[in-house]
């Protein structure tokens, strides 16, 4: 019964960890951001595994029309493939990060591995675009506690997000705007995709219009629409808050 009751345990451990490993929520491994609190009315929309043509440019259009900012997490071979779009998003005022230079699940790549693909993505964004941010997204979101604590070596800090549209299936716009609009209850980092990490030229025009779509509904409803780097500063602001709060709680002489 010992021996079973271990292995059981043994087993339930090691699917926790694996589940942690992908949790775009999970912290077992490191602190990662993934927004604010829900009482927040700020959202911030996040895309992944550009830069694409036509779709990054298309979604170009929506965010400006909408005078939206957003993140954009760029794969580093399609920015040397295509330097001029990213320069398009810095020109735009839109906010650049690394999400490595192919997209490889990073749980499994060795230490060394882990830090040519951030320092090749780095070097790429750099060359296009000149300085850019610090922020890294893992790619599937897959991490160990190695990945983090090579990213932060590096200076980098580890984003993720607690929505997604799941749109890299290329479903229908209303598939991805119900996936997302199920999940938002304010401070909300949404993933989405304007690239595909299999090829360059991955269809995202679903993706396009449901950000129409999405900017819409919550500008209406009183959302405001930043980046991460604005987000975050948001939540230190908060935590500064709450810790004059606490002081100012605690009890007397």
């Amino acid at each position: 019964m010992y021996r079973y009751i271990v292995t059981a345990a043994a087993a339930a451990a090691a699917a926790a960890a694996g589940y942690q490993s992908m949790a775009p929520t999970g912290q077992w491994f490191g602190r990662t951001f993934t927004g604010l609190s829900p009482r927040s009315k700020q959202l911030a929309l996040t895309y992944d595994d550009g830069p694409n043509d036509p779709h990054t440019l298309r979604l170009l259009e929506v965010l400006a029309r909408h005078n939206v900012h957003a993140t954009f997490f760029l794969i580093g071979r399609y920015v040397r493939h295509r330097p001029d779009i990213a320069r398009e998003l810095v020109t735009a005022g839109h906010v650049i990060g690394n999400h490595t230079f192919t997209h490889p699940w990073l749980t499994f790549k060795s230490m060394q591995e882990l830090r040519t693909q951030l320092t090749d993505c780095g070097r790429a964004l750099t060359e296009a675009v000149g300085e850019h941010s610090r922020l890294f997204r893992p790619p599937f979101g897959g991490r160990r506690p190695a990945v983090l604590r090579v990213a932060r070596q590096m200076g980098l800090e580890p984003v993720m997000w607690n929505v997604t549209g799941y749109d890299w299936r290329a479903p229908s716009v209303e598939y991805i705007e119900h996936k997302v609009t199920s999940k938002v209850r304010g401070g909300n980092v949404i993933l989405l995709h304007d690239g595909g990490h299999l090829a360059f030229g991955a269809d995202r025009s679903c993706t396009v219009t449901a950000t129409d779509h999405l900017i819409s509904r919550y500008k209406s409803e009183g959302y405001e629409f930043v980046t991460i780097p604005e987000m975050m500063r948001g939540a230190a602001v908060s935590r500064q808050l709450s810790a004059v709060s606490n002081v100012g709680t605690g009890p007397g002489p």
